[in-house]
């Protein structure tokens, strides 16, 4: 397993317990190292045993074997961190899979049907058993979830992936209406063109191409993909955006959407000849 290198070791999370899911690599990983470095207790929930087993004993952590469409399966994951350090006060919604891919016309619905089990319901049982003990323990508490770019704008991802990823956007709100009197916030993350194992993969189906590797993806999106030209994006530009919203620093938000993108979403440049002279 490589170095992973950050900034950002304030201590914002001293003390806070978190749960993961699908952290043991990726954007899951890179935010269970993040979250130890800024003082938290880690229980990574995965279904990739020996990958999560390694990330948690490098950040003296724990590793919980989950599949995240089993409710059962998180609400042990979640109790095996209350019972770990007596508290919850982190939660992670990170598992995913990108599911079929193809023409409307031609999707195979029972592999949706997977896919939303994973992405969705897998959400939704994270978002109820994290919000049970954090209620019961009467301190508040931060969910967050993945979504993507794909739940904004059109024509960046699979019909079924964006339909998974647009309906968390809605869960998250919803529940951020409930629990806020609780003071538990819940929000999202929206990572664009983060060559996570998940996007490199894609783009070597899509592009023919075997042997492309994630820098090699991060530096595609970097010159296409951004409105910042040239600045390459990593799992660590979304993990510190978890890390922000897992902290206290954003102690006032909730309902929202933090979308990690260079802006792609924002606008277009295609025309910004226009600006010149």
């Amino acid at each position: 397993m490589a170095t992973l290198k950050f900034s950002l070791q304030n201590g914002w999370l001293l003390g806070k317990v978190a749960v993961i899911t699908g952290g043991a690599r990726g954007i899951g990983a890179a935010t269970a190292k993040l979250f130890s470095d800024n003082g938290a207790h880690v229980v990574i929930a995965d279904i990739l045993d020996d990958l999560g087993t390694v990330v948690a004993d490098s950040i003296k952590g724990r590793y919980t074997h989950c599949d995240v469409s089993k409710e059962s399966d998180v609400e042990n994951a979640i109790d095996i961190a209350v019972k770990w350090k007596g508290r919850l006060d982190i939660m992670f919604n990170n598992a995913g899979i990108s599911g079929p891919e193809g023409s409307i016309t031609n999707l195979n619905m029972d592999q949706m049907m997977t896919l939303v089990a994973i992405n969705l319901n897998g959400v939704v049982h994270g978002i109820k058993h994290a919000a049970r003990v954090m209620i019961q323990g009467k301190k508040g508490g931060s969910i967050i979830c993945s979504s993507s770019s794909a739940a904004i704008m059109g024509g960046l991802a699979s019909h079924a992936y964006t339909l998974s990823k647009e309906a968390i956007l809605g869960v998250a709100r919803s529940t951020a209406c409930e629990l806020g009197v609780h003071g538990i916030r819940v929000n999202c993350v929206s990572p664009h063109g983060v060559p996570s194992e998940m996007l490199v993969g894609g783009f070597r189906r899509i592009l023919g191409r075997d042997d492309l590797q994630a820098e090699d993806v991060s530096r595609m999106v970097g010159e296409r993909g951004s409105l910042l030209r040239g600045r390459e994006p990593s799992v660590y530009d979304v993990a510190r955006g978890v890390l922000f919203l897992a902290s206290e620093e954003a102690g006032f938000i909730s309902g929202h959407n933090l979308v990690i993108d260079g802006g792609y979403t924002s606008g277009c440049s295609q025309m910004s000849f226009m600006y010149q002279g």
